[in-house]
């Protein structure tokens, strides 16, 4: 019995000898996260990978941007990452844990965003300061290297994107169409991906076609290139289709002036205003009545689209005699026009036009001195 009680005890011995080597085995990391202010950063969150054998852990900075991870395994090799909002800004690797002491892992992420935009002006003006060279890798060097040939090589097409753009903008606003639609083609062709070439292009196009009318083909493709670009601009789709009322394709203007209004509310009033202005101009009458009808429902308070239609319709009247026949809708519109501006730039006209419906037209004359010409009686 006593034997066999000398014998548990020594099984238990070596169990806790067993339980403390295993204890022993396992390492803790620990570290101290800055953020891009400088100040400590809590929240940051600690990524772990363990990379011989499968294993991820993770934690967070406290207050003090501290934070500690203890039962790592001594041996193993670990990957420890930083992340903020989701995203990786530093990280470590092929970190081992020991016994004993915890191992250090910091994260100073202001360092960091300090070299990036050290790095970056670099870039920009081609050259890396001494200081960089020693603090990077060979890797790091070539790639930073390769870097800044491209950033210098894009400078160079801005450099001449630039000057195309700018005289091209200058000889369209001097008139010059001929010469900004050449400057334009070679700004297109350093790259076709601005909007503010095309759109520009277009309207120097648009301009050579008042003496060269085939030029309304190469601004048509302008302007199909540059809303390409940006789908959404309802101005642009505004100028497209007042070019297409120029060249007599209304139903497409309409179109057009539709998508602009869909694409811009706010704006609507305008866009169909401009489509019954562009057709008055032209003569077709019965256009611009519409276009007006459509500005007014698109913004009811809008007066000149009122006083425009009342305008056209004049151009219908009938005479009766002596008498003037109003077309339907033109007195309507007119009053309307003087409710919204009273005084507005067409109120006068807007009241001559109304007086012809509302006065009598004198067919004799009368000499205004002739009663005071009358003697008085005599007392």
């Amino acid at each position: 019995m006593r034997r066999m009680m000398q014998r548990a005890a020594l099984l238990a011995a070596a169990f806790l000898m067993t339980a403390g080597l295993g204890l022993a085995q396992m390492g803790t990391f620990m570290g101290k996260v800055i953020g891009p202010d400088g100040k400590p950063l809590r929240d940051a969150v600690i990524k772990i990978e363990r990379k011989d054998i499968k294993g991820n852990w993770q934690t967070k900075s406290n207050r003090r941007g501290e934070w500690i991870y203890s039962g790592m395994q001594v041996g193993g090799t670990y990957r420890i990452e930083c992340h903020v909002n989701n995203q990786m800004l530093d990280a470590m690797d092929n970190v081992r844990a020991s016994m004993g002491e915890p191992v250090e892992v910091n994260f100073d992420l202001k360092k960091i965003a300090d070299q990036r935009a050290a790095r970056q002006k670099a870039v920009e003006a081609g050259q890396m300061t001494e200081e960089m060279k020693r603090d990077m890798t060979p890797e790091q060097r070539a790639a930073m290297e390769k870097q800044m040939k491209q950033q210098q090589a894009q400078l160079a097409k801005n450099k001449a994107l630039n000057d195309a753009f700018n005289e091209a903008m200058s000889a369209l606003q001097a008139k010059d169409f001929a010469s900004s639609t050449a400057a334009f083609e070679k700004a297109a062709e350093l790259d076709p991906k601005q909007f503010a070439v095309w759109a520009n292009m277009a309207a120097a196009y648009e301009g050579l076609a008042a003496t060269s009318p085939e030029a309304y083909d190469k601004a048509a493709s302008a302007y199909t290139k540059a809303l390409e670009i940006k789908p959404d601009d309802a101005g642009l789709y505004n100028n497209f289709a007042l070019m297409r009322v120029k060249q007599g394709n209304i139903d497409e203007a309409a179109s057009m002036l539709d998508k602009a209004a869909a694409l811009d509310p706010e704006n609507a009033g305008r866009y169909y205003f401009n489509l019954g202005a562009v057709m008055v101009n032209r003569g077709q009458n019965d256009g611009a009545v519409a276009a007006f009808d459509k500005c007014i429902q698109a913004a009811p308070k809008y007066a000149n689209c009122y006083y425009y239609k009342g305008n056209v319709l004049s151009g219908q009247m009938t005479m009766d005699g002596a008498k003037a026949i109003a077309p339907e809708g033109m007195i309507p519109a007119l009053e309307k026009y003087l409710e919204l501006e009273p005084s507005g730039q067409h109120a006068e006209a807007a009241k001559g036009l109304l007086s012809i419906f509302t006065t009598q037209i004198e067919t004799t004359y009368t000499n205004p001195d002739a009663k005071k010409g009358k003697s008085k009686k005599k007392k």
